[in-house]
């Protein structure tokens, strides 16, 4: 979920830190062993980040998954934004990013990756873009944070943090290397609440 970007401070003042830089970090890593110890062949694995904070969340992962495992992970890019089912009912038109994936992926295990999952529209998006490439032996899932809200019978095979959440809150992940700011989620409540 992207929207214009807000200063720390504006965050601030108007909701609560509930992951710092750190505890992004740790919660990255425990994904990373997760992933190796549910995945027995590490070279037949790609993770794929949904633009654009999970394109950067699955960098980290896969570094991180490098490093305890001492091999090289696979990683690509999935945008979903012509596969959304409302493509048609929004005001602005989506900003289409190029999609790579390490092809074939017949053999592969594919781990879609996510900052946010909410609704579990934008991974039906992104499941019906990866069959654009072909058919996966397997799709995983894996987000920095779980918000609940599904209208989707979807779920992460591998969760960061859960954070439930009620209506006229939002959850905002916030990225050195994305958005210029330091790593960080917010619990923000919607200023029409």
């Amino acid at each position: 979920m992207t929207e214009p970007q807000n200063s720390s401070t504006a965050l601030a003042s108007r909701g609560s830190l509930v992951m710092d830089a750190e505890t992004i970090r740790r919660a990255l890593r425990r994904m990373a062993h997760e992933i190796v110890e549910r995945n027995s062949d590490l070279s037949a694995i790609a993770l794929a980040g949904i633009p654009s904070r999970g394109v950067e969340i699955a960098r980290r992962i896969a570094e991180f998954i490098g490093s305890v495992a001492r091999t090289q992970i696979a990683t690509g890019v999935i945008d979903v934004s012509l596969h959304r089912d409302d493509v048609g009912q929004r005001a602005d038109l989506p900003v289409v990013h190029p999609s790579h994936l390490p092809v074939p992926i017949e053999h592969r295990t594919i781990i879609i990756v996510d900052d946010v999952l909410y609704t579990g529209r934008t991974i039906r998006a992104a499941i019906d873009a990866i069959g654009s490439f072909g058919r996966p032996a397997r799709i995983q899932l894996a987000t920095l944070i779980d918000r609940g809200h599904r209208e989707l019978p979807i779920r992460a095979d591998y969760v960061g943090k859960n954070i439930p959440t009620a209506n006229g809150e939002r959850v905002r992940v916030r990225l050195q290397d994305v958005d210029n700011e330091p790593d960080a989620v917010w619990l923000i409540k919607d200023q029409t609440s």
